[in-house]
């Protein structure tokens, strides 16, 4: 009899070897999902790689520009970084602090509102950022723009000479760190929410100030929060498309100045600006392109991935 209870209460465990219907149906639609998400993934790497290929061990004369593939991408994917990392360094701080400000400082209504519009904000699409950015984010740039040549023209980024239209590499940045201030403030406003409320009040009771508190408790607990927020907001920048595209005054050159007309262009935008009227080996260079943004994108997400674990490692 003691056998019989104990082999029924090893069924109903977890690792036990009976289990009901609805854990293996459960358990068998979470590996397929898995499964589809790798074999998919895989696909389009594939894709990219067959369809790349021709341009790859293409002669150099016969990729656009002819000098070479190397030569094609290399302003696109630093025009991709660049763009994306001025995004980031805007994003992450705005979005750290409003997610403090709603988690621990705002009132209850007003934190419900401001998470409402916060949300919203990432419905909007990027053609509509793209508008807002040359109608009225470009124009109102150019006496900054100004102002940073005549008194920082010394720093490479600011060197100049600035551009009259405000169509420069600083502005495509600001806009995309709009564009993604919501996704990372979604993210690490939820998990700051989550800090054990235990730890919030031992800090207070042991005399520690409210950004003592944050200091020790809040931001240690939503440390992966803020990495994967980010990385999930990196992804969006560096494959917008549309908002680029009708910003930036493209010149091809590599350059680290962010205010003058002349700036490289990132690779999604090559691709939308060029590839309707592409054929033959010119497509085949653009997919190659499309390639290097893949595995852009894979790389920082990789890292990501790795900053997250070591961090919660060192949690435990």
């Amino acid at each position: 009899m003691a056998s019989s209870s104990s082999d029924a209460a090893g069924a109903g465990r977890p690792g036990g070897s009976f289990r009901r219907p609805g854990d293996r149906v459960f358990s068998g639609l979470a590996t397929g999902a898995g499964v589809t998400i790798l074999a998919l993934l895989a696909g389009v790497a594939i894709f990219l790689m067959i369809e790349a290929w021709p341009a790859i061990t293409a002669p150099a004369e016969d990729i656009p520009g002819g000098e070479g593939l190397w030569h094609l991408i290399a302003p696109l994917a630093f025009g991709t970084v660049l763009g994306s990392l001025i995004a980031i360094l805007l994003a992450v701080p705005m979005a750290i602090g409003v997610s403090l400000y709603i988690t621990h400082f705002a009132p209850r209504r007003l934190s419900q509102t401001l998470g409402y519009i916060i949300d919203l904000l990432a419905a909007v699409p990027s053609i509509v950022y793209g508008l807002w950015g040359i109608a009225v984010l470009g124009p109102a740039a150019v006496g900054m723009h100004r102002w940073l040549a005549g008194n920082l023209g010394f720093i490479p980024f600011f060197e100049g000479p600035a551009s009259a239209t405000g169509r420069t590499m600083l502005v495509v940045g600001v806009v995309l760190g709009v564009m993604i201030l919501p996704i990372i403030t979604a993210v690490t406003r939820e998990v700051f929410s989550q800090t054990p409320r235990a730890q919030i009040e031992a800090a207070l009771a042991l005399g520690a100030t409210r950004w003592e508190m944050i200091r020790m408790t809040v931001l240690p607990f939503g440390k992966s929060a803020v990495i994967g927020g980010s990385m999930l907001g990196l992804g969006r920048a560096l494959g917008e498309t549309m908002a680029v595209t009708i910003i930036l005054s493209v010149s091809g050159a590599v350059t680290l100045n962010l205010i003058s007309s002349g700036n490289p262009s990132t690779i999604a935008a090559n691709i939308a600006l060029n590839f309707p009227e592409s054929s033959g080996l010119a497509v085949n260079a653009l997919i190659a392109s499309g390639l290097a943004l893949f595995a852009i994108t894979l790389v920082v997400n990789m890292a990501a991935r790795a900053v997250i674990y070591r961090s919660e490692q060192a949690l435990r």
